[in-house]
């Protein structure tokens, strides 16, 4: 392909491309899933030259040039081409290396509009309040060889998965030089230390992708190839999952394809017409968060977030995507009044294009990826949501169980004399429970906003606010579905999350957190060692209800099992402060009952009340079974305990 310079301040070499003719096709048809290998910003060598390939979707655009501090910030001296009539502007700008700072210039042919744009496929974006890309590149040496060749079995559905949800800026901090961030190199070692020795399987991460606003937590993205820049560079980011990976711990990411913010340097109305988002605010802007909405049925865009999904899974290795607001995804209507929202074709409420997406979505991931998983963040009752998508589901692999989390607390936080008018609360789930692949969270969103932490949610006394978070987390981990816990409700955290603070961890000199803080990790134990507390968490055989129904007491008891039925283990649930002597549970199984698990143990921090052990199984028949054992059963307390054929 022939070079030519056009006009002596160009200095722009045409010709030199990364984009084939298929590439463009799958572009404009919707269907290319690795866009970040062709436009962005790319360093090459052509003919001898070192330098930087641009290139950038502005179809509506009269004029694109690349501005940087390489040519004093001049609109005028690099100007791009257009190739053919796909909408991409590109050029091979020669001396331009890693680290150059840069935006795009846009002209548009609308109205003479003209802006300064961010690269929407810069892979590093320089520290807020300045908003230009950086030339960058992704070398990096792995070295999580063996994590990556057998991650499938830890990413499985039979698999134990106890997700610990941390944001990177908040879970520790230097308050010695002035409570800096640690960055992606510095929480490595840390973070891998501490999630390996409270026995989580992997960490879940709020939005690392690029963000201006620190205070959306990372939920307002302007970056979706880029990892933020406050904790490091890509390669630093890399580093950490690299690091967890060599401890054997999986690596999930926050994503959001729902929306992005209006940022004038960032994808709204990038080039003079909204481009990636709805011209019709109806469809193109949210209310709830004041952001822009993608047009899911434009080819280019669902090319961009095909390719922005499939990046990190790709590039940085991740294990899972889970993906934010799908509810707000799925709706038309969502958040919205009569009037203010479109129907779609058949005059129904359903997003039919972000339906498509979604299911484009999990089919790519899952074939090109299929030791990964995809998380959905949804609220609602909308069916077959982690089902396949040739059985018409949306074809996530696993769902968030929010009615669980919102009907859980609501129970929780009640004085425990008004419990029994309100155990319903607790037991629906089982109507349920197996419909979806499920997560059961107790996540950032429960301990912000005045909602309170969730040692403070528990009512009574400080020794019962204690037992009663034990309590609270022995039923998520003894219910059917994977757990996920968020940073600092392990150890007792007093205060809300606050973004721009470090966890409480000076707490932990006192006993009452450390107890917890050994509770949550031997819950974890004990969740990963037995078979019947994970491999059926998706299906009804795993589960069985032994008594549901003793509201009065404010006492539940069941069983979960595996595949292979030699072991059972049967969790019994104490929530009143009043301790429960001689309380028969009926079992089918005779011989010894192990307690494996008590969470009013003295070592929790709890009164020591117990069953010496565990009990042998008494010939009464008893909840229409053919033994039972005769238990004590401690205040707001909760017991395992596990017979062996």
């Amino acid at each position: 392909m022939g070079i030519s310079k056009v006009g002596a301040r160009s200095k722009v070499l045409y010709g030199v491309t990364r984009l084939t003719e298929e590439d463009l096709y799958l572009f404009n048809e919707g269907s290319h899933l690795r866009l970040y290998e062709k436009l962005g910003a790319h360093l090459m060598s052509f003919e001898g030259r070192k330098g930087t390939y641009f290139a950038v979707w502005s179809p509506n655009a009269k004029q694109v040039s690349v501005m940087g501090d390489f040519n004093g910030w001049n609109t005028q001296s690099h100007f791009l081409r257009p190739r053919g009539q796909s909408g991409i502007w590109e050029g091979f700008i020669p001396e331009v290396g890693r680290g150059a700072l840069y935006k795009y210039h846009v002209v548009s042919q609308q109205s003479g509009f003209r802006a300064d744009k961010a690269d929407p496929f810069a892979f590093y974006q320089e520290s807020e309040p300045r908003t230009a890309s950086v030339v960058w590149d992704l070398d990096y040496a792995w070295s999580d060889g063996r994590w990556m060749a057998e991650r499938g079995r830890s990413n499985a559905g039979e698999a134990p998965v106890s997700v610990y949800e941390v944001h990177l800026g908040s879970w520790r901090r230097v308050p010695e030089e002035g409570n800096r961030f640690l960055n992606y190199r510095e929480l490595a070692p840390l973070l891998a230390e501490y999630v390996e020795r409270m026995g989580f399987t992997h960490v879940e991460f709020l939005p690392v992708m690029e963000h201006p606003f620190y205070g959306s937590w990372g939920y307002q993205i302007t970056g979706y190839f880029a990892p933020t820049h406050r904790y490091g560079t890509p390669q630093d980011f890399m580093y950490l999952i690299d690091f967890l990976h060599q401890r054997q711990i999986g690596v999930i990411l926050d994503w959001v394809p729902s929306h992005f913010p209006t940022d004038g340097h960032a994808l709204g109305f990038f080039d003079g017409t909204h481009l990636y988002e709805h011209s019709d605010p109806k469809k193109g802007f949210h209310p709830d968060w004041n952001s822009f909405i993608f047009n899911y049925g434009r080819h280019e865009v669902r090319s961009f977030l095909l390719s922005g999904g499939i990046y990190w899974l790709d590039v940085f290795h991740a294990d899972g995507l889970r993906v934010d607001a799908v509810a707000s995804m799925l709706y038309l209507d969502y958040s919205r009044g009569e009037g203010e929202w479109i129907p779609n074709a058949y005059g129904g409420r359903e997003n039919l294009e972000a339906i498509d997406f979604l299911r484009r979505l999990n089919v790519e991931t899952y074939k090109n990826f299929p030791d990964t998983q995809t998380i959905a963040e949804e609220s609602t009752a909308w069916p077959m949501v982690s089902k396949p998508t040739h059985v018409g589901g949306l074809g996530f692999g696993l769902k968030w169980d929010m009615g669980w989390m919102h009907d859980t607390l609501e129970y929780f936080v009640k004085e425990p004399i008004h419990r029994k008018y309100h155990q319903g609360a607790l037991t629906f789930r089982m109507l349920y429970a197996f419909h979806e692949n499920f997560i059961l969270p107790l996540s950032h969103d429960e301990v912000v906003h005045g909602k309170g932490a969730l040692l403070s949610k528990m009512p009574g006394d400080d020794r019962q606010k204690f037992a009663g978070l034990r309590a609270l987390f022995g039923y998520q981990y003894a219910q059917p579905g994977k757990k996920l816990l968020f940073m600092g409700g392990e150890f007792g955290q007093w205060g809300e999350w606050k973004h721009d603070e470090s966890l409480e961890w000076h707490l932990l000199q006192y006993a009452p957190h450390q107890g917890l803080q050994r509770w949550v990790s031997d819950l974890n134990r004990l969740y990963r060692a037995e078979p019947a507390m994970h491999e059926l968490d998706f299906n009804p055989g795993g589960f069985e209800w032994v008594d549901a129904q003793d509201s009065d007491h404010s006492i539940l008891s069941f069983t979960r099992r595996a595949k292979s039925t030699a072991d059972i283990v049967l969790a019994v649930f104490n929530l009143t402060p009043v301790a429960r002597k001689n309380y028969r549970i009926g079992v089918r199984r005779r011989g010894f009952w192990k307690e494996v698990l008590n969470s009013d143990a003295s070592n929790y921090g709890g009164s020591g009340l117990g069953n010496c052990g565990g009990v042998e199984a008494d010939p009464v028949p008893f909840h229409g079974r053919p033994y039972s054992l005769n238990l004590t059963l401690p205040p707001l307390s909760a017991l395992f305990l596990k017979s062996s054929a």
